[in-house]
C-alpha cells in the first residue's frame, strides 16, 4: 500500500468503526445522525422486532451502543433504586446490573433516571439527577462513584454526561438558591466540570456566570463539542445564554445572549444545541424562536453575529440585526434539533410538526404535521435517509429526510396497555438496528 495513502485509510477505517457506535444520547457526530445504512422503514411490536426485553422501571434515557453492549438506565418501583444496566446488542440479555441509590420523581413528568449514559467502549458512565455520577468498566466492574450534588433545580435535572478527548464532562446550571428543598440556601454555582473517566478526579471546573433570574438560570441542555476552523470548542447554552468554551480549561471564548431580554423569571432552557454548515442553533423556550449564531466568535458577540432567527416576538431585541422568517410554530421547547445532510430539522412538540431548514438563511424547505394526538419531547435521530421520532404515547413515526416536501413513511404504536409513562427517550441507532426505550420494554427494530 502507498505510504501517503495509509493515513487517509485509517482514518476512514476509525470513522466506520466509531459511526457503528451510539456512544452519547446525541450519537456519534453529536447532531442526533448517524452514517449508517439498510435501516427499517416499517415496523410495528411484532413485526421488524429482533428483540424486545422487560425493562426494570422507566426512564426518559437514550440508550447507548458500544460493539455488542447496549448501556441504559430505569428507575424500579420495586426497589425504590435507579439502575445502571448493561445489555448484549444482539439478544438483549442482561449482563449486568448495579443499583445506585434511590431514585427521585415528578410524578409522571419525570424520573432522575432520564440523563443518558455515555461510552467510549472502555468506560461507560452513568448520571442521575441525584447528582450519582458512577463508571464501571464494560464487564460490570464499578470503577468509580461520586455525588456532585445537591442541585437547586425545580425539576429533576437532566443533562447527561459527555465524553470527549479524554474528559469526562458534565454541565450544571441552576440556580443561586434552593428551590423546593433543592440545592443549598444561597451561593448554589453553575459550572462546567470536567473528570478523569479514569478515576473520577477533577480535571478543572469553570464557573459559568448568568444574569438570568429564578427558574431561567435552569438548564437542562448537553455540552456539544466541536471543531470550526481548526478551533475545538463545547458550547453550552442555558441561563439567557449561549456561549463556546475552551475544552482544556473551561475558559469562556465567547457568548452570545439574550433571547430574554426583559428577564422573565420561568425560562428554564431544555433543547442542547446543534451545530451544522458553521451556525450553531440556541431554541429558546416557550415558543420563543430559533436562533442560529455564526460560528467562529470570540468575546461578547453582538446581535450582528445571528444569521437568522426564526420569528420576532414583542422582548425580542436581535430582531433587527438578524434576517427572519417570522414563522412562529419554528419553534422548540424540548426537543433538540437534528443536523443530517446539510439541513437542520426541528421539532414543535406542542404542535406535532417538523421543519426541514436551510442553515445558511434559515429558510423552510419543507413542513410537515407528524399526524400525532400526544406531543413530542424526544429529539429527532437521522440515518439512512430517514428520520425517527416517538410522542408520549410510544408512536413511532418515520419521515423521509431531505427532498422538497414532507413525506410521512410510516408510524406504529409500541406502548403496552397499563403503561402510563410520558415516553420522551430518542430512537438510538446503531449496527442496522434502531433502539426504542418505553416505559416497560427496550426494543431492537431491524435484521
Amino acid at each position: 500500500m502507498n505510504v501517503r495513502l495509509l493515513p487517509l485509510v485509517l482514518s476512514l477505517v476509525t470513522t466506520a468503526l466509531h459511526a457503528e457506535n451510539w456512544s452519547n444520547w446525541r450519537g456519534p457526530l453529536h447532531n442526533g445522525s448517524s452514517p449508517e445504512k439498510n435501516l427499517p422503514a416499517s415496523f410495528s411490536k411484532t413485526e421488524g422486532v429482533k428483540w424486545s426485553v422487560e425493562m426494570p422501571g422507566a426512564s426518559a434515557a437514550t440508550p447507548v451502543i458500544w460493539g455488542d453492549r447496549v448501556f441504559a438506565t430505569a428507575a424500579d418501583p420495586k426497589t425504590k433504586k435507579q439502575s445502571a444496566l448493561c445489555l448484549d446488542r444482539r439478544t438483549g440479555a442482561l449482563l449486568w446490573r448495579a443499583e445506585i441509590s434511590e431514585f427521585t420523581t415528578d410524578g409522571q413528568y419525570s424520573n432522575s433516571c432520564s440523563p443518558s449514559p455515555v461510552t467510549d467502549g472502555k468506560v461507560a458512565v452513568f448520571f442521575f439527577g441525584t447528582g450519582d455520577l458512577v463508571a464501571f468498566d464494560v464487564a460490570g466492574k464499578k470503577l468509580w462513584e461520586r455525588n456532585i450534588g445537591p442541585f437547586a433545580f425545580q425539576w429533576t435535572f437532566s443533562s447527561s454526561p459527555l465524553l470527549h478527548d479524554g474528559r469526562l464532562i458534565m454541565q450544571v446550571l441552576q440556580r443561586d438558591v434552593a428551590v423546593r428543598g433543592n440545592g443549598k440556601p444561597t451561593g448554589n454555582e453553575s459550572f462546567l466540570l470536567a473528570m478523569d473517566p479514569a478515576t473520577g478526579k477533577d480535571l478543572w471546573r469553570h464557573v459559568r456566570p448568568s444574569e438570568a433570574v429564578a427558574e431561567s438560570r435552569e438548564a437542562f441542555s448537553t455540552p456539544l463539542p466541536f471543531v470550526h476552523n481548526g478551533r475545538a470548542e463545547l458550547v453550552v447554552v442555558g441561563g439567557d445564554a449561549i456561549s463556546g468554551h475552551e475544552p482544556t480549561t473551561g475558559r469562556e471564548l465567547w457568548r452570545w445572549g439574550t433571547w430574554n431580554s426583559t428577564r422573565i423569571g420561568h425560562w428554564r432552557l431544555v433543547p442542547s444545541p446543534t451545530v451544522g454548515s458553521g451556525v450553531i442553533l440556541a431554541c429558546g423556550p416557550k415558543d420563543a424562536p430559533v436562533y442560529a449564531v455564526k460560528a467562529g466568535g470570540t468575546g461578547t458577540l453582538s446581535h450582528k453575529s445571528l444569521a437568522w432567527q426564526s420569528h420576532v416576538q414583542a422582548t425580542d431585541d436581535a430582531a433587527e440585526a438578524a434576517p427572519s422568517q417570522n414563522i412562529r410554530e419554528l419553534t422548540t421547547d424540548v426537543p433538540t434539533p437534528l443536523f443530517y445532510e446539510g439541513k437542520f430539522y426541528i421539532l414543535n412538540g406542542r404542535k406535532r410538526k417538523l421543519y426541514c431548514v436551510n442553515p445558511a438563511d434559515g429558510a423552510v424547505v419543507w413542513s410537515g404535521d407528524l399526524g400525532s394526538k400526544s406531543d413530542y419531547q424526544c429529539s429527532p435521530t437521522a440515518a439512512d435517509g430517514k428520520i425517527y421520532v416517538m410522542n408520549f404515547n410510544a408512536d413511532v413515526s418515520v419521515i423521509q429526510a431531505g427532498g422538497s416536501e414532507f413525506k410521512l413513511l410510516h408510524t406504529a404504536n409500541f406502548k403496552d396497555d397499563g403503561d402510563a409513562t410520558r415516553h420522551r427517550s430518542s430512537v438510538a441507532i446503531s449496527q442496522g438496528n434502531l433502539f426504542l426505550r418505553t416505559g416497560t420494554k427496550l426494543f431492537a427494530l431491524g435484521k
